[in-house]
């Protein structure tokens, strides 16, 4: 469990990050459909899924999901010709992008029904040149809000690292700093040292 005290830090960099331009915080419209393409398709009627394989590529309205593997779920009822997804569980070197945000990890998942994406293992949420880095990540698609944590699937952001749960990862991550005209500063005077 995370303690209270830890959760600033946290706070203050994601703070940093939600300091990027309104327009990379805008509402994802999460009722539009979801497109996609993949190798290879298997439905699984009975189960009410669908498994793709195979460069995953998913999008709905202005964010796209990349996976080698992703599964649908979705309700028994077809909408306009098309059954209802209701949540899509992500694997293999999975990418997020949304405008002015990218993120990457092991695993995603997104409940289309809450609207919000969980990503973890070795996560990485790049946003307006600013990177931070942790072993869980929580996107609220609505308000636009990353949560970010130590804690997840791995705990770093280390290739090949095993699929164990971890607790109290750190977070890590840089800001950029916005770069000012520097002036030059007069060397100080050579004054002499007080008699004694």
């Amino acid at each position: 469990m995370i303690r209270a005290t830890a959760l600033l830090p946290i706070g203050f960099t994601l703070a940093l990050l939600a300091a990027a331009p309104a327009a990379a915080q805008q509402r994802h419209d999460s009722n539009a459909p979801i497109d996609f393409g993949a190798s290879h398709i298997e439905l699984q009627d009975k189960a009410n899924r669908v498994l793709l394989s195979g460069s995953v590529n998913i999008k709905q309205a202005e964010m796209t999901l990349l996976a080698a593997r992703v599964t649908l779920a979705y309700q028994g009822q077809i909408a306009n010709g098309s059954p209802e997804v209701t949540r899509i569980d992500a694997s293999g070197g999975v990418t997020v992008t949304r405008p002015d945000q990218s993120a990457t990890g092991q695993y995603a998942v997104y409940d289309v029904n809450k609207h919000i994406i969980t990503m973890v293992g070795g996560v990485t949420l790049k946003q307006a040149g600013n990177v931070v880095s942790g072993g869980r990540l929580i996107i609220n698609l609505d308000t636009g809000r990353a949560t970010i944590d130590g804690s997840g699937v791995g705990g770093s952001a280390t290739p090949g690292a095993s699929g164990m749960q971890s607790r109290g990862g750190r977070v890590t991550g840089r800001f950029n700093v916005p770069q000012r005209a520097t002036t030059a500063t007069p060397a100080p005077s050579a004054t002499p040292a007080p008699k004694q």
